[in-house]
């Protein structure tokens, strides 16, 4: 049974909202322990001192930020101590904000906030009123000592928190390479009406139970067949490498009856879930100009994530 890893109050006006967050996201990667190959015995790591050589005890490590080559301030726990923000068991709205002026790209840990015994009335009203108003609202919560900025959503008759990035931790765009030139890059109409054509034929409604990590299910199966004593063979695949460019309209043919194939023989007459079948050779990609995917991203609404700190 979830645990919940946090306990207050949302906090708005002269409203307050008691609530317990609980994770909304378990991840499931295989962790791995580090042997000594000769015996299979697990492998510990010392900390020592770079010059010397030395191991260094727990209690002599202290922090540092290094400000040029080998040069270091150090920061005490006392020092860190006298800036952390107050301790708070509140969630403080500051202010609502339209679903889709928040870019998905800022979003981190997702958390369920569940209302106490007696806040459910109160919760249910906060929730409703967001819900239909379409707004989410911004908050700062302080978490293990650190305050986040996090942002409040309804979904299903329930309240979602996420954590968010400041605005200064998301890369802008702007600065990655390659991006520039396609301003340059022109697209005729038959070829963005077959690409349309072809994500039509795509498309399908999100469902993420036909979605898995078939890597993480293919370790897990390595490890259940290698603890029975089987022999562990795999089979080696090559990168894909090439890199030829072929007429982009034929390859948008060429996968358009892929998928209408596909889907035809599907019992849904969903494709989205089939493999489609791989063209002989790769087509150039030919993505739109920049403005008009920064558009598409400023209008694209926040979605549900199942995702992702």
């Amino acid at each position: 049974m979830p645990r919940a890893i946090w306990s207050g109050a949302i906090s708005f006006g002269l409203v307050s909202i008691p609530v317990k967050m609980y994770p909304a996201v378990s991840p499931k990667a295989v962790r791995f322990n580090q042997l000594d190959g000769r015996d299979n015995q697990r492998v510990k790591q010392k900390r020592v001192n770079a010059s010397t050589g030395e191991e260094v005890p727990y209690d002599d490590i202290v922090k540092g930020y290094e400000i040029m080559k080998d040069t270091y301030v150090v920061i005490t726990d006392d020092d860190l101590k006298s800036l952390a923000p107050k301790a708070s068991r509140s969630i403080d709205i500051v202010e609502f904000v339209e679903e889709d002026e928040i870019d998905p790209v800022f979003y981190q840990a997702s958390y369920y906030l569940v209302p106490d015994e007696l806040a459910r009335k109160s919760y249910a009203l906060l929730t409703e009123a967001m819900a239909e108003d379409g707004r989410v609202a911004l908050a700062r919560v302080v978490m293990r000592t650190k305050e986040y900025l996090a942002a409040i959503r309804p979904t299903d008759g329930k309240l979602m928190m996420n954590t968010m990035m400041y605005s200064d931790e998301v890369v802008d765009a702007d600065g990655i390479p390659g991006f520039e030139e396609l301003d340059d890059v022109k697209v005729t109409e038959a070829e963005r009406l077959m690409a349309k054509t072809l994500i039509e034929s795509l498309a399908g409604g999100f469902n993420p139970d036909k979605y898995e990590d078939s890597f993480r299910n293919e370790v897990l199966d390595l490890i259940e067949r290698k603890s029975k004593g089987e022999l562990a063979t795999a089979e080696v695949h090559d990168a894909d490498t090439d890199t030829n460019v072929v007429d982009l309209m034929a390859a948008l043919e060429a996968s358009v009856a892929a998928a209408k194939k596909a889907r035809s023989g599907h019992p849904t007459g969903d494709a989205s879930g089939a493999t489609p079948a791989k063209p002989a050779k790769k087509a150039a990609k030919k993505p739109a100009k920049k403005a008009a995917a920064k558009k598409a991203a400023k209008k694209a609404p926040a979605k549900k994530r199942a995702k992702s700190a």
